[in-house]
């Protein structure tokens, strides 16, 4: 780009008219050396008079994207992140259709694209990935994909990037999964949504991470048929029952379970959740405290006409929880995935971009939006585009965004 600068520079010294071109071989020497791995928005944008460039916004900048684009891929889709104990830096990973990249973004406003995991079959709008320790885990819809494993530590040292990785290994117990979950205290892994013929029914399987590379199957749980998504937490709630329990939370289409997985051998149902107006039950989190589980369900606003719905459970005894509060948002839009971060909950809300919620006074059933920042300003439609997912646990407090549409953002909050 200097070196483009200068000759243009030079060129208007030597009085060049308009209608003159650079030579053709400068021309493509230029366009060989001009890296395809850098942001399309360098430094940060700030939101201002409720717009960050294009993008409208409330209380939030737009640090970086990264387009479709760079990434030669056609749709994004989950997002994740990864710090490096050792070094400190901040990694984000997402998924494409036809594979899983991973950025640097420790310098935040000038992060960069440092290769792709190609797919372990075909392409797929649905890929997911979480982290343990220093590895990631991909699972796809993609037929025959099983999980990948990938060893972040390769991130360290790329001297030319981008690069087309390999994976370090990969689990082939199970076909397609539709999303995958990680308890980090146990070191187990729980693929989920997977072939609904399959042993477990389509629900979730048990896979052992103490050997990273190579997980091997301890059980699984499908009593309660298909599970599209699920959290999986060491309890250390209100209910005494069941202190330091293993416990899975499915989003299990029609209804919510709970299930105690503390032996892998022996998991029980402790409850499940039927609630008004279902569409197709998505996603949820626990607040930190593991009262209360966040609960997002990805139809409702396109069968009965919902603003944007969240419904919070009081998990305060996990064999009888019940709905506390529903949340209805400014927009119509769709809500996704949506995670807690202390008194936030933030939700990827597709068209209506990512949606900062106030749920510090959740207890007395009050629950606010106070800001937001919209990757799909096109409209906020009840649409299957815009925002997918986000990852917020950043030491840095930078959030990351993937955007099915647009690809790869960085946001934060305002100073």
């Amino acid at each position: 780009m200097k070196k483009l600068l200068w000759v243009l520079t030079f060129s208007l010294l030597l009085g060049c008219s308009s209608d003159d071109t650079i030579d053709a071989d400068l021309e493509n020497e230029l366009e060989e050396e001009s890296p395809t791995n850098l942001p399309d928005e360098v430094g940060t944008v700030p939101c201002d008079n409720g717009l960050a460039g294009i993008y409208p916004c409330n209380g939030y900048d737009l640090v970086a994207h990264m387009s479709l684009d760079i990434f030669s891929a056609d749709e994004a889709n989950d997002i994740w992140g990864w710090t490096d104990t050792e070094t400190g830096k901040e990694y984000a990973i997402m998924g494409l259709d036809n594979g899983t990249v991973f950025i640097d973004v420790s310098n935040a406003e000038n992060p960069v694209y440092l290769g792709k995991l190609p797919t372990a079959t075909s392409a797929s709008s649905w890929r997911d990935v979480k982290v343990f320790e220093d590895y990631a885990y991909v699972v796809s819809e993609a037929n025959d994909h099983g999980v990948q494993v990938f060893d972040l530590k390769r991130l360290r040292n790329i001297a030319d990037v981008p690069q087309e990785f390999t994976a370090d290994g990969r689990y082939t117990g199970l076909g397609n999964a539709h999303n995958i979950v990680i308890n980090e205290t146990t070191a187990f892994a729980y693929p989920v949504g997977t072939d609904r013929d399959d042993e477990f029914n389509g629900g979730v399987h048990f896979l052992d991470l103490q050997n990273p590379v190579e997980p091997s199957l301890a059980g699984g749980w499908g009593l309660n048929g298909y599970t599209h998504d699920a959290q999986v937490i060491t309890y250390n709630g209100p209910d005494a029952d069941f202190q330091g329990a293993e416990i899975f939370v499915g989003a299990n289409e029609d209804l919510v379970v709970v299930v105690d997985i503390s032996d892998k051998n022996a998991p029980v149902t402790l409850a499940t959740l039927p609630y008004p107006n279902i569409g197709y039950t998505h996603q949820g989190w626990f607040t930190d405290d593991h009262r209360y589980f966040i609960l997002g369900d990805e139809l409702d606003e396109v069968r009965q006409g919902f603003q944007t719905r969240t419904l919070i459970f009081d998990m305060a005894d996990l064999q009888n929880p019940v709905l506390h509060h529903t949340y209805l948002g400014p927009t119509s839009a769709i809500d996704h995935n949506g995670y807690v971060l202390q008194d936030d909950f933030l939700l990827a809300n597709y068209t209506a971009g990512v949606r900062i919620l106030d749920i510090s006074d959740i207890e007395n059933s009050v629950v606010v939006e106070t800001g937001y920042f919209d990757t799909y300003p096109e409209n906020d439609n009840t649409q299957f585009a815009g925002v997918w997912s986000v990852y917020p646990y950043f030491e840095s407090a930078n959030i990351i965004v993937s955007d099915i549409n647009s690809g790869f953002f960085i946001i934060k909050k305002s100073n």
